[in-house]
C-alpha cells in the first residue's frame, strides 16, 4: 500500500472549495477522503454529525484542545464557536494509504505545513476580487455587510498565496476540478 498525503485546499470564501472538493472525491482516480472538521456550533437542519462536522460541546472541544488533539483549531470571531481538524481523522488516513483533503482557511493551512511540511497546498480562487464580489452578490443569500466582511478577509487571505505550492483560478469548475486533480496526481508515485 502506498502512503497516504495531506492535501490542503485553501482560498477565501466564494471561491468555489467544497463544490470542487465534492467532485473530487467521485472524479478524480486517486484515494482522496475529506476530513471532517470538528465544531462547537451547533448542527444545521439536515447536517449529520461525523458527516458534515463532529459536533463538540465547548467543553469537549476545550478539553480535547488542551490535550493536542488538533492539528490546528481557531475560533470564528464574531460567533464564538471554535472549528478544527482533529490529528486522529488525518493520521487514521494516512496510515491507511489515503489522500487526505483538508477544506480549511489560511491559518489553519500554515499551522498544518509548519508540521508536515510535505503537505500539497493548493490555493483557489477565482481569478479577481471583482468575480469573487460577483459570485458573493450572485448567492443572494449574504448581507451588503457580509459581503464587505468577506472581501476583506479575502484580500488578507490572498496575501498567504506564496505560501502554497499551487494555485488554482477557479474560472470555470469543470476545468477547475480538472487542474486540481493533475496536479494531485502529479504526487502519486503509482502512477
Amino acid at each position: 500500500m502506498s502512503a497516504g498525503k495531506i492535501v490542503i485546499i485553501s482560498g477565501p470564501a466564494g471561491a468555489g472549495k467544497s463544490t470542487i472538493v465534492r467532485r473530487l472525491l467521485t472524479e478524480c482516480s486517486l484515494p482522496l477522503v475529506l476530513s471532517v472538521s470538528a465544531t462547537t456550533r451547533k448542527p444545521r437542519p439536515a447536517e449529520m454529525d461525523g458527516v458534515d462536522y463532529h459536533f463538540l460541546t465547548p467543553d469537549e472541544f476545550q478539553r480535547r484542545r488542551e490535550a493536542d488533539d488538533f492539528l490546528e483549531c481557531k475560533e470564528v470571531f464574531g460567533r464564538g464557536d471554535w472549528y478544527g481538524t482533529l490529528r486522529s481523522a488525518v493520521t487514521s488516513g494516512l496510515s491507511c494509504g489515503k489522500w487526505v483533503i483538508l477544506e480549511i482557511d489560511v491559518q489553519g493551512a500554515v499551522s498544518v505545513m509548519a508540521q508536515y511540511p510535505e503537505v500539497i497546498s493548493i490555493f483557489l480562487h477565482p481569478g479577481s476580487m471583482e468575480e469573487l464580489e460577483r459570485r458573493l452578490r450572485g448567492r443572494g443569500t449574504e448581507s451588503e455587510d457580509s459581503i464587505r466582511r468577506r472581501l476583506e478577509v479575502a484580500r488578507y487571505e490572498l496575501t498567504f498565496l506564496p505560501q502554497y505550492r499551487h494555485e488554482v483560478i477557479n474560472a470555470t469548475l469543470d476545468q477547475a476540478v480538472c487542474d486540481v486533480c493533475e496536479i494531485l496526481k502529479r504526487y502519486d508515485a503509482s502512477s
